[in-house]
């Protein structure tokens, strides 16, 4: 007797949102990257269209980032604090398809640069390579206010992917992004009731929902993992069984959480039963990565180069590439 598999068929499907502006789109970019559009839950073709597979960023710096652990430096040496020369490296050597460029300078710990000296990065990055990008402020709202919109104006026609845009702070990105054609990640404390509110308040300013991105804030494995893969999966059912309010693609910064766990950077000397720093930091982006794939994230913002690579075979072999 042959089992006939219970196949769901769902009401809504997930906004695709494109990220890069080709010369025919008014743009420089030699390619767009496009995200979400699915039909169904991750993975399950069957059940309905998934026509973007998940991509990865490669995470770049405007600095040389402080906090890093040798292991996660190393691969950069050479280009650390020279975000041109890393952007570089990251498109020619890594084959990045997407990168996302935080402007750390501009956070008073690490420079405090003016607004114009960023802006003038993001041009500098944006002429050197040819690859869509996400570009992020420094954390501090009131600094952000006043640097994301002269790089959102020195991008204007590249549509890229700006944020992070907060309940407390969006209405400034968010004019920005109107104004000059990009789209807006959305963040949310791993509160899928906020997330929704803050999708709603940027979208009545007039920002279509197909230019915007959800990043629900994730944890690391061991730091909230499994409740940030919850959150995640309760979004992605509400929004494929009606609710466009949460039809948003997903976001994660998985080398940001992943490299400040204490098992990725604590050093070998410290903890010898732990294995080498350099594995095990690895290995830590690489299982946080793939578990939030499996919770619906269409976008990983990554760090290391070895974990992007085979997390990257973990993609091709979950949509049959």
């Amino acid at each position: 007797m042959a089992i006939e598999l219970l196949k769901m068929r769902w009401s809504n499907a997930i906004n695709e949102v494109i990220i890069g502006a080709t010369k025919q789109d008014g743009g420089s970019r030699s390619s767009v990257v496009k995200v979400g559009g699915q039909m169904s839950l991750p993975y399950l073709s069957d059940e309905g269209n998934i026509p973007n597979p998940p991509v990865i960023a490669h995470e770049i710096w405007d600095v040389a980032p402080a906090d890093w652990p040798e292991a996660l430096k190393e691969p950069f040496s050479s280009v650390l604090g020279k975000p041109v020369e890393w952007a570089k490296k990251c498109v020619k050597e890594f084959k990045a398809e997407l990168l996302c460029l935080r402007l750390m300078g501009a956070h008073s710990d690490y420079g405090d640069n003016s607004p114009e000296k960023e802006a003038q990065v993001v041009k500098d990055i944006l002429k050197a390579v040819d690859k869509p990008l996400i570009i992020i402020g420094c954390g501090d709202n009131e600094k952000d206010n006043l640097v994301l919109p002269k790089c959102a104006e020195a991008a204007k026609g590249e549509r890229c992917l700006f944020g992070n845009a907060i309940q407390d702070n969006y209405k400034t990105l968010t004019v920005a992004c109107l104004a000059d054609g990009h789209s807006i990640i959305a963040e949310s404390p791993i509160d899928i009731n906020i997330a929704k509110q803050l999708n709603i308040l940027i979208s009545d300013m007039g920002l279509s929902a197909e230019r915007i991105v959800i990043n629900p804030t994730i944890g690391a494995l061991g730091y909230g993992l499994e409740y940030a893969y919850s959150i995640m999966e309760r979004g992605r059912l509400s929004a494929l069984n009606g609710d466009k309010m949460l039809a948003m693609p997903y976001i994660c910064f998985v080398g940001y959480e992943a490299w400040r766990a204490k098992e990725a950077k604590a050093s070998e000397k410290e903890f010898p039963a732990w294995g080498k720093e350099k594995e095990r930091g690895i290995a830590w982006e690489m299982v946080t990565s793939t578990a939030l794939l499996q919770a619906g994230a269409d976008i990983l913002v990554m760090r290391h180069p070895q974990a992007i690579q085979e997390v990257q075979k973990t993609i091709n072999q979950l949509t049959g590439k």
